[in-house]
């Protein structure tokens, strides 16, 4: 399976192996949430289907598993997050991100198409009161309704009704609360969710706090609370579009963000796997229910080898939602930001194992465990970003973490940021005795110390405490000099094609600081444009001033996109196996988290 597109991958990205950022970015294809929205309006209604498929991973190997999809494809309106190439097969693991609002009552139906060998299934919906049948009777008072269980509808299970093989079985409930939960099978877990019988549900608040602003009116309202609106106008500036599913991930004031994305950890053990698959190819034609016609598949011992995020081992988790090559696999995790911006995490662990999840750059700071707000006794005041107004509301108690770490069968929200804040010089490279504009950009700090006023600049959000700080004592470019540290000159082939070359941020940064030649007189404006090669001063009329012009980078740092020189972070499992696929490095539990700077536009549809 397209060995030589993954060993070129892992090519292009060895050089991370022991490194926490790198200043390369990948092919930008990005994240998000992808889900389903249900029909219906105020009652939210899936139909879904559990079904067999095989699963692609980047060893080459095909898995055979168990998963949940969609009986019929949904209509394109019934996309959201990432709509770009958006299907909803009738086998995908994780299945369907099912998105709903707080509020509305949801009906799942789902349709047992597995092997007649494989028996019943069923789903679990943790933290909803989960009828068989109808709800009725919601109030105030009573949010979740009453229940009339319907006869006939599915078979008794342990943990609830089930779907007989070729059946359906209908649950209902009402989704009461915001946030993030599992869904996963209620038969059978320890091979069933084994198989890929699990799944995401996002509630989304019905009522978000207007300090976070509207997705209709992202540049007068919304983040940052100093500058309601800004975040939005920094978008709009460079033609950037917004993908959030809403403004808040609850109804708290200090829960609003730009970004989102939704990773759902697991691993799998191919050994359970193969055995399913003998089995159910032996036991072909069988007849459900009858002597003989089960699965004894041992689940124990436990030795998994493929470690997967949103179904897929990197290299793989960083190639295009809905990627042609993954029919069975529509979900990546690949998450992109600029700096200043509030990312909301979806995680959930789906598997048996404990996962630890180290974010380089930053820490998580936890807002929710399985959709329950961490909230501390007492209220504080919270910026309402309107007039410098202020709102009270209990505090924040979740803890900064880290590393993550993922619980079998939890989700947790949490709000990453990254800025640069407290590097100790200048990211920028702002060089006051440079001829190019964009080296000379003031820094005016709010009351947070940020460069928030002017939300069209490319130095929005910069940490102006360390402006115009230089950070090498002779560097080789137009930036300035006299720092602290001493780098390798950039015209060195050392660091790979994938290297941005240097540690400064954004595309005009990193041309000035590879060459002397950036600031060469004889261009406009003062500027010849060229990153190697001179203009020609006085040249004759009819010849090319600058015969030897080339924008190319002088280490080769054109393996990534010209306007696209951010910073990359990995994101990683920190128990070092996971980081593998079938024990070879990278692989695994691996993604990376890419700063970009302004002028590059992330494109969420991917």
């Amino acid at each position: 399976m397209r060995q030589s597109n993954t060993k070129s991958l892992i090519e292009r990205l060895a050089p991370a192996g022991t490194a926490g950022a790198l200043c390369l970015l990948a092919a930008t294809a990005n994240a998000a949430a992808p889900g389903i929205t249900g029909t219906g309006g105020v009652n939210a209604t899936f139909n879904l289907t559990a079904q067999t498929a095989y699963l692609n991973q980047p060893d080459g190997q095909t898995v055979y598993s168990w998963g949940y999809g969609c009986v019929s494809n949904p209509p394109a309106g019934q996309f959201v997050g990432v709509t770009n190439n958006a299907s909803c097969s009738n086998m995908q693991v994780p299945g369907p991100t099912l998105v709903v609002t707080e509020g509305q009552t949801v009906t799942v139906t789902l349709s047992n198409q597995l092997p007649a060998a494989a028996g019943n299934t069923s789903i679990l919906f943790p933290g909803f009161q989960v009828c068989a049948g109808t709800i009725s009777g919601i109030t105030t008072a009573n949010p979740a309704g009453t229940c009339t269980p319907a006869a006939g509808n599915g078979v008794a299970g342990l943990l609830t009704q089930e779907a007989a093989s070729g059946s359906t079985v209908t649950y209902q409930f009402v989704a009461t609360s915001p946030g993030t939960r599992s869904y996963y099978s209620g038969t059978q877990g320890d091979l069933q969710v084994e198989m890929g019988l699990y799944g995401a549900i996002i509630v989304l608040p019905a009522n978000a706090p207007s300090v976070c602003g509207t997705l209709t009116s992202p540049t007068t309202s919304g983040l940052p609370p100093l500058n309601p609106g800004g975040n939005g106008k920094a978008r709009a500036q460079w033609g950037e579009s917004d993908f959030r599913l809403a403004t808040a991930a609850y109804d708290h004031p200090a829960s609003c963000y730009d970004r989102e994305y939704l990773f759902q950890f697991a691993e799998m053990d191919p050994n359970i796997h193969k055995a399913a698959l003998a089995q159910v190819t032996a036991l072909t034609g069988c007849t459900a229910g009858a002597a003989g016609c089960s699965l004894q598949v041992p689940t124990e011992p436990y030795h998994p080898g493929y470690f997967i995020i949103n179904g897929r081992s990197m290299p793989d988790d960083m190639d295009p939602n809905y990627g042609g090559e993954y029919p069975h696999q529509p979900y990546n995790g690949n998450p992109h930001m600029h700096p200043g911006e509030m990312v909301l995490l979806r995680v959930i662990g789906q598997g048996r194992w404990q996962h630890p999840f180290h974010e380089h750059a930053n820490h998580v700071r936890i807002l929710a465990r399985d959709a329950n707000l961490i909230l501390s006794k007492s209220n504080v005041l919270y910026q309402s970003g309107i007039n410098n107004a202020t709102t009270s509301a209990p505090g924040l108690a979740g803890a900064p973490l880290f590393t993550t770490t993922t619980t079998p069968g939890q989700a947790f929200d949490g709000i990453f940021y990254f800025t640069g804040r407290g590097l100790n010089w200048d990211m920028y490279a702002h060089n006051p005795s440079s001829k190019d504009p964009l080296a000379t950009l003031g820094c005016t700090p709010d009351a947070n110390g940020y460069n928030t006023g002017v939300p069209t600049a490319v130095n929005y959000f910069e940490w102006c405490q360390d402006h115009n700080k230089p950070l090498e004592v002779n560097p080789l470019g137009d930036v300035p000099g006299g720092g602290p540290a001493t780098l390798p000159n950039p015209n060195i082939f050392t660091n790979g094609a994938w290297y941005g070359g240097t540690p400064y941020f954004g595309p005009d940064a990193t041309l000035r600081a590879d060459s002397t030649l950036r600031n060469d007189p004889g261009g406009a404006n003062g500027l010849s444009g060229c990153v190697t090669g001179t203009t020609i001063a006085n040249a004759p009329a009819g010849t090319n001033p600058t015969p030897n012009c080339s924008n190319l980078q002088p280490s080769n740092t054109q393996a990534n996109p010209a306007n696209e020189r951010g910073w990359a972070f990995m994101w990683h499992s920190h128990n070092e196996r996971e980081i593998t696929t079938n024990n070879v490095f990278p692989g695994g539990m691996f993604m990376m988290m890419l700063v970009d700077s302004r002028e590059f536009v992330i494109d969420e549809s991917m």
